[in-house]
């Protein structure tokens, strides 16, 4: 475009020179004459046209001259300044910010797609990575636990507490039949008199008949060390009778001992407090069995059914509801787990396509922020041709398909062939002009060729 104007106006300024040099006189007289005759009037009809005639080809002639003129431009070459472009290019930048921990490639690398380009300290997403994996496992677990319900040990449990509930509801419930009430006091005076048996001691007939087994034991014992000593000096001591005989009665002799003793010490205190208890528990039988009333048959009662209740339930196992509850708190910690492993992905920048580095703005320990570019990567092995400055003026003469030839200022042997592969349909304000972008495909490639050369566009006239 900037190279058709100034064509336009080296035409305008010689026109100008021109036309001064004729108004001055400096022209060559033919070159004078010929143009005083273009500007004198119309000649005079020629003899054979009739006035009706003349008058019928001036209104011709007047619409002739007030036709609209052609476009200075209508099928001549629209030629338009460009630029070298990749057929596929892309600004990379990072999902997160964060500190570079390394730069993995260089201007000018060679890389594939998936190709790691640059990491970022991950501390913080590995952490959170472990800690939403923690929690999933913690759902998961407690979902299990949901879904296996009541353990063995917690059903024993609640049938002994249903059968604790049963026996002492019956025993109130019984507590007015006849002779209950009668054995609960025989049983308190049973207690009672065991009670006084302790804390009075031996009667005297118990304290006669232990001292004569006493008394019995010791002549026994007498009697049998009169048989030892008499053989006492023999060897063989040991495998005669007597001395099994006198170790039976020393040993009779000391358990008489043992018990006449313990008989006159009297009870323990240990005895003492067992007969107490024995009292203590014989009374409360007794005051239960006097003061059921029905509402402690009632009370009882209820404590029956809520125990069973309590066996139903452990039995039944979880409710449906709080199974969905778990399965939604382990749906929910594995989202939160997906997404610290996409944050933790997020921390490094892989390469989209396979293509060429063309750019690394980042390098080791920088912070950088999330959405700047950092790396450009371009597929080189095909180009494509941008224009810049093409008019609304230009742009309308312009169809996709359309045949065009390439030329480059920074390789002037190279011309290529090309063709129009998309207009883009929304215009671009240009210092004051409107300007549309046509993207033109060569029809070969050429290994000089270098992203953002400058290129000249020649297109073809329709």
């Amino acid at each position: 475009m900037k190279r058709f104007v100034i064509v336009l106006l080296g035409v305008a300024v010689l026109a100008g020179g021109f036309y001064a040099a004729f108004a001055a006189g400096y022209l060559p007289p033919e070159v004078t004459s010929l143009l005083a005759m273009g500007q004198s009037a119309p000649a005079a009809a020629p003899a054979n046209v009739t006035t009706a005639d003349a008058a019928a080809a001036a209104p011709q002639q007047e619409s002739v001259e007030s036709a609209p003129e052609e476009p200075a431009l209508a099928g001549a070459r629209i030629i338009a300044d460009a630029k070298v472009v990749p057929i596929q290019r892309a600004d990379l930048s990072m999902r997160l910010p964060g500190i570079v921990r390394e730069v993995l490639v260089q201007e000018g690398e060679q890389v594939t797609a998936g190709q790691v380009l640059v990491k970022l300290e991950d501390a913080l997403q590995q952490v959170a990575v472990a800690q939403a994996s923690a929690n999933l496992q913690r759902a998961q677990a407690n979902l299990a636990q949901i879904k296996a319900g009541a353990r063995e040990q917690e059903v024993a449990a609640a049938e002994a507490a249903l059968t604790a509930a049963q026996a002492n509801y019956e025993q109130l419930a019984n507590g007015a039949a006849p002779g209950q009430i009668e054995a609960a006091q025989a049983a308190v005076a049973q207690a009672q008199a065991g009670l006084s048996q302790v804390l009075e001691g031996p009667s005297e007939a118990a304290v006669i008949a232990v001292r004569a087994d006493v008394a019995a034991a010791e002549a026994q014992l007498k009697q049998a060390t009169s048989a030892y000593n008499q053989v006492k000096d023999r060897s063989d001591i040991g495998m005669l009778p007597q001395s099994l005989a006198l170790q039976q009665a020393t040993i009779a002799y000391e358990a008489a001992q043992a018990r006449m003793n313990d008989l006159m010490n009297g009870a323990t205190p240990a005895q003492v407090a067992s007969a107490n208890a024995g009292v203590r528990q014989a009374v409360a039988q007794l005051t239960t069995l006097r003061n059921s009333t029905p509402a402690q048959i009632e009370a009882a009662a209820a404590a029956v059914a809520q125990a069973q209740a309590q066996v139903d339930l452990v039995k039944a196992g979880s409710r449906p509801e709080t199974i969905a509850i778990g399965e939604a708190d382990v749906a929910a910690a594995t989202a939160a787990l997906q997404q610290a492993l996409v944050n933790l992905a997020d921390t490094e920048l892989r390469a989209p396509f396979d293509g060429t580095v063309a750019l690394v703005n980042v390098a080791n320990g920088e912070q950088v922020n999330a959405g700047l570019p950092v790396v450009s990567l371009a597929d080189t092995t095909a180009w494509e041709v941008e224009t810049a400055d093409l008019t609304e003026f230009d742009v309308v003469g312009v169809r996709q398909g359309q045949q065009v030839a390439l030329t480059f200022d920074a390789i002037p042997d190279l011309e290529l062939a090309g063709a129009v592969s998309r207009i883009r349909p929304i215009g671009e304000d240009n210092r004051g002009d409107t300007v549309y972008k046509v993207v033109v495909t060569p029809n070969s490639n050429d290994e000089r060729l270098l992203w953002n050369m400058t290129a000249v566009v020649e297109f073809t006239a329709q």
